[in-house]
Order: C-alpha cells, then sequence, then structure tokens
C-alpha cells in the first residue's frame, strides 16, 4: 500500500485487498491491542441497534476473521461472511459460510436476506453510493443494515487525543507486530468517507428509510443504521 497518497478506483481495490491479505495473519492480535478491545463491544452495540428479528439471515460484509458472524450466531442468527480478502477469509475463527466476493457486486439474489453488517470497511471501498445501492438490492423490504466505521471526534480535545493515537502510535504498533505501511494507511483511510449527512443522503437515495449516523465512543467510532423500504 503506498504511503505518499491514497489509490482510487482499480488501484484502490487490488490495494486493500493485497494489504489485507499481508496483514491477516496477526491481524486479531493488532486490532485488539490498538484498539484495547473497545471494537468488541462496539459490534455488540450494532447488533442491539439492528435488533435482527430471531433466527435472520444476515450478511456479515468484509467479513475478515468473522468477528460480527460469530456475534450473529450467538444472538441466534444466520450468518454468511463475505470479504474481497482470500487471506483474511483463510485466517477466519468463525464456523459460519464464507465467500470471497466483492461488496459492490455482491454474490446474493435481490431481496434474499434479512439484513446485513459491515465492520470498519466503509472507508476502503471505491465507491460508496454503489455499495448502498447493492445492499438496497439484497436485502428485503423491511430488513435492517448496521455499518460501524472509525470516526474522528467533533470535541477538540478528543480529535487532538485522536490524531496523535491513530497517527503516530497506531503505525508504530501495526510495524511492531505487522505490516508498518498497511497501518500507515489505515489511519489516513478515514479521509475517503463523506461527511455524515451525505452518507445518510446516500443511504436514503438507495431506497433506505430510517437512516440514522450515531457518533460513539465520544466521536471515536460512527454507526450508521437504515432499514429497507
Amino acid at each position: 500500500m503506498p504511503t505518499d497518497r491514497l489509490p482510487e478506483g482499480e488501484e484502490k481495490r487490488q490495494a486493500v485487498r493485497s494489504m489485507f491479505d499481508t496483514i491477516a495473519p496477526r491481524y486479531d492480535l493488532v486490532n485488539r491491542i490498538m484498539t484495547f478491545r473497545m471494537d468488541v463491544g462496539l459490534r455488540r452495540k450494532t447488533m442491539k441497534a439492528t435488533a435482527f428479528p430471531p433466527g435472520s439471515l444476515v450478511l456479515d460484509l468484509a467479513a475478515g476473521t468473522g468477528d460480527f458472524c460469530i456475534e450473529l450466531e450467538k444472538g441466534g442468527h444466520r450468518a454468511i461472511g463475505v470479504d474481497l480478502s482470500y487471506g483474511m477469509l483463510a485466517a477466519a475463527r468463525t464456523t459460519a459460510p464464507l465467500v470471497q466476493g466483492d461488496l459492490l457486486a455482491l454474490p446474493a439474489p435481490d431481496g434474499s436476506v434479512d439484513g446485513a453488517v459491515c465492520g470498519y470497511a466503509l472507508r476502503n471501498l471505491i465507491e460508496l453510493p454503489a455499495f448502498f445501492d447493492e445492499l438496497a438490492r439484497v436485502v428485503r423490504p423491511g430488513g435492517r443494515i448496521g455499518l460501524l466505521d472509525v470516526s474522528r471526534p467533533d470535541n477538540r480535545f478528543l480529535r487532538t487525543g485522536y490524531d496523535v493515537y491513530f497517527n503516530k502510535v497506531v503505525p508504530k504498533i501495526g510495524a511492531l507486530f505487522s505490516d508498518a505501511s498497511a497501518y500507515d494507511y489505515l489511519p489516513r483511510s478515514l479521509s475517503y468517507l463523506p461527511e455524515r449527512e451525505e452518507m445518510v443522503a446516500m443511504l436514503q437515495r438507495a431506497g433506505f428509510v430510517d437512516a440514522e449516523h450515531r457518533q460513539l465512543q465520544g466521536g471515536l467510532s460512527q454507526l450508521l443504521t437504515a432499514t429497507r423500504e
């Protein structure tokens, strides 16, 4: 992954896949260290916010090593994980079915799932509107989605701490335990995301209602939820 600029389009797709293939073996270790395991609680908050009916069939998009799949199955749901990176899927710890695939061309029929979740991957997609259109295609009417990602706090004191930690400390943790260039890219990749109001508007244009943006952890994380119209 280049460190001098952020890639776009097909270059970004290939770079993201290669990066996650590279960091997959130690991804869980580094993730738990750099988030102080707070990512675990945030996934549970996402599950609570989406409130899937019992026994729902839910896609875990950008499933990685299967953290959301595990939470979904604990909640009594049926999970299917989809990820662009074969390396991440090969390192998965879940027993749920896993599929290598592009989130902009989901391997699922129209209206075939009850919902979808996505953890920390929105900024890695090359086109958000196309992704939201795909979500609207595969999620049945009335189905719910929960999209979790990092965020930069509005509070200037928290923002200062965020900038120091994610731009200085996280790359050093990544370099120590995994791949330096990958963990240099990950903090900077937040700049790919549009403003929260625009993401809500994108969901609405794609065919979702009740679209809501929430700041979590004082703005360190963000959660988008919506219902398929």
